[in-house]
């Protein structure tokens, strides 16, 4: 197992020492439970193939903004 450091808010704080003593463990095991909670719901974005990737999410809003008027064909 890794060890890491985080910071937190003195009152976040004082709430997970106040739940570890109640639940009788302590803040890793408590803090590991949570954070174990918060990655099972994680669902990775799917990814695309890269045909066509430009890397921005708006190029088809503005496809339309940046076209030109068509020539008359007469």
């Amino acid at each position: 197992m890794d060890r890491t450091t985080i910071s937190l808010p003195e009152e976040l704080l004082e709430r997970l020492r106040a739940m570890a003593a109640e639940r009788r463990t302590s803040m890793a095991a408590l803090i590991r439970e949570a954070l174990e909670e918060k990655a099972k719901s994680y669902r990775p974005r799917p990814r695309s193939w890269g045909i066509g990737a430009s890397g921005h999410t708006d190029t088809a809003s503005k496809a339309g903004d940046l076209r030109p008027e068509p020539r008359s064909w007469r």
